[in-house]
């Protein structure tokens, strides 16, 4: 595991789901058995745009070679993941009524991001 395959495969990941919920917010949150009013699925597009971008931006990231750059870049991803890995658990545990299995893929899916962000950030020399 390292900083360049850690980072490329968030980014795949991010551009994947991102643009998912960006062009068909619904249906995404539907294969959760969740439904969104009209305000909510502004708010997952708002969701979706953010986490292209993220993605987007951790793909160019892909290439930085400072210490002090990609320690940055691990942060932010390790702050975003560890909070994802947060509320999609309590999502899990009953913080939304009728959600399914498949949220736990979600809450795997951040935690392993957190921890391997956690690792090549604190351990990792």
């Amino acid at each position: 595991m390292n900083y360049r395959n850690v980072v490329t495969a968030s980014a795949v990941v991010s551009i994947v789901y991102g643009l998912l919920v960006v062009l068909l917010p619904g249906q995404a949150v539907r294969l959760y058995s969740v439904e969104l009013t009209p305000p909510g699925l502004y708010v997952a597009q708002l969701f979706g745009s953010s986490l292209l971008g993220f993605g987007l931006l951790n793909w160019f990231a892909r290439q930085f070679q400072e210490d002090s750059v990609q320690k940055s870049v691990l942060t932010a991803n390790l702050v975003s993941s560890a909070l994802g890995a947060i509320f999609s658990l309590i999502a899990q545990l009953g913080g939304v009524p009728g959600a399914n299995a498949l949220g736990w893929s979600t809450v795997v899916l951040y935690l392993l991001f957190a921890l391997a962000f956690a690792y090549l950030r604190f351990m990792k020399s």
